[in-house]
This record gives structure tokens, C-alpha cells and sequence, in this order.
């Protein structure tokens, strides 16, 4: 015999089902998990994704392959990947070195899906990261004295996601979005700026 949470009092058959199904349903979000796991595994994120872009897996499974969000990009910034990239074959992706997302307020690519491989956040571009920036300080000219700035100029989103210090030296604010206009737009070469795939 047990006692429930409310206070009564469970049989040893009531019990037995109790702990069945506790058991049942450990085991159901076990399998979810690893179901999880081994999806990411089988389907890692290896390209840049066009904003709103689901988690890997769930995007390669939603995404019909149509081409209304390469035809609704203003810029020209989203292609199909090449059939050599295997189950990603033909999906959307964008490469910030060649043609990097604008972070545009319409987020056009992500409202024409008609699948929700691509979902446009309530907030926008708040949370929705592309990738991350990182900053090479030995390379940047600022750093060494030079005035320069251009990085900051051409952001997008502004001086929160991309600002100069006292020094006039770039400072990578949290509201970068990952989108690379930075990292194109950077006259060392290679680029002072470097973008790491956001792997969700």
C-alpha cells in the first residue's frame, strides 16, 4: 500500500499501475531525448540558414524545397545548397562571405514559407540569431591605431549589435543578429570578423 499525493490511500494493485506509468512515461521522454540526439547526429547544422530557420532536423523535414524564400530575398542572399551537401540537397542557406542577409525588417523569407521550415518571430530580429561574430584583434587595423570604423557603418542593426569604443576600436554588442554584412564589408583580408554557425 501507498498514499497519494492528496492524502487517500493506494492499493498495491493501484500502486503497481502508479508506478507503470511513471515508469511509461520516463521512458517515453527518454526515447524523445535520444530521438533528439541522434537526429541532430544524423543532421547537423552545417550551412547558414535563413532567419527563422526550425532546428536542423525538423527545417530538413519541413522544407519542401519550393524556392519562395530564395525568390523573396531583397538582396539575393539565400541559395539552394548543392546536391553534394546530401540530405540539405537543394534547401536554403546563405553564405555571408558572398552575399550576406541584410537582417531586413520584413524578414521576407521567413513569411512567404508555407511549410514553417521558416517561421518569422513575434519579436522580430530580438532573439533570432543567424550565427556569432567574433572579433580577430590582431588583425583589425583599429587595433593597431588605424582609424577605420567600416564594420560599424554598414551594420544593419546598429550600434547595439556593433559600436566603436573611445579608442574607435569595434565592440560586438548582444543585439548582433550573425548576419556577416560586417565580415564582407571588412577591409582586412581575410576578414578581421569571422561568423561561427549557430548549430541549433
Amino acid at each position: 500500500m501507498g498514499v497519494e499525493p492528496g492524502g487517500g490511500v493506494l492499493t498495491g494493485a493501484d500502486d503497481q499501475v502508479s508506478r507503470r506509468g511513471f515508469l511509461t512515461e520516463a521512458l517515453k521522454l527518454l526515447a524523445r531525448e535520444a530521438g533528439g540526439m541522434l537526429a541532430e547526429q544524423v543532421a547537423p547544422r552545417r550551412h547558414f540558414r535563413p532567419p527563422g530557420a526550425l532546428p536542423e532536423p525538423a527545417f530538413l523535414a519541413a522544407c519542401t524545397r519550393c524556392g519562395y524564400c530564395v525568390e523573396a530575398c531583397p538582396v539575393g542572399a539565400i541559395v539552394t545548397a548543392p546536391s553534394s551537401a546530401g540530405l540539405a540537397a537543394a534547401t536554403p542557406v546563405i553564405i555571408p562571405e558572398t552575399e550576406p542577409c541584410i537582417a531586413c525588417d520584413g524578414m521576407f523569407c521567413a513569411t512567404v514559407c508555407p511549410t514553417g521550415a521558416l517561421v518569422a518571430p513575434a519579436d522580430g530580429w530580438a532573439r533570432e540569431r543567424l550565427g556569432f561574430l567574433d572579433l580577430d584583434t590582431d588583425r583589425c587595423i583599429a587595433f593597431q591605431g588605424i582609424e577605420c570604423g567600416v564594420c560599424v557603418r554598414v551594420c544593419p542593426i546598429g550600434p547595439a549589435a556593433l559600436d566603436l569604443d573611445a579608442k574607435g576600436r569595434p565592440v560586438i554588442g548582444a543585439a548582433c543578429v550573425g548576419c556577416g554584412v560586417c565580415v564582407r564589408a571588412c577591409v582586412t583580408s581575410p576578414s578581421s570578423l569571422t561568423l561561427t554557425l549557430n548549430e541549433r
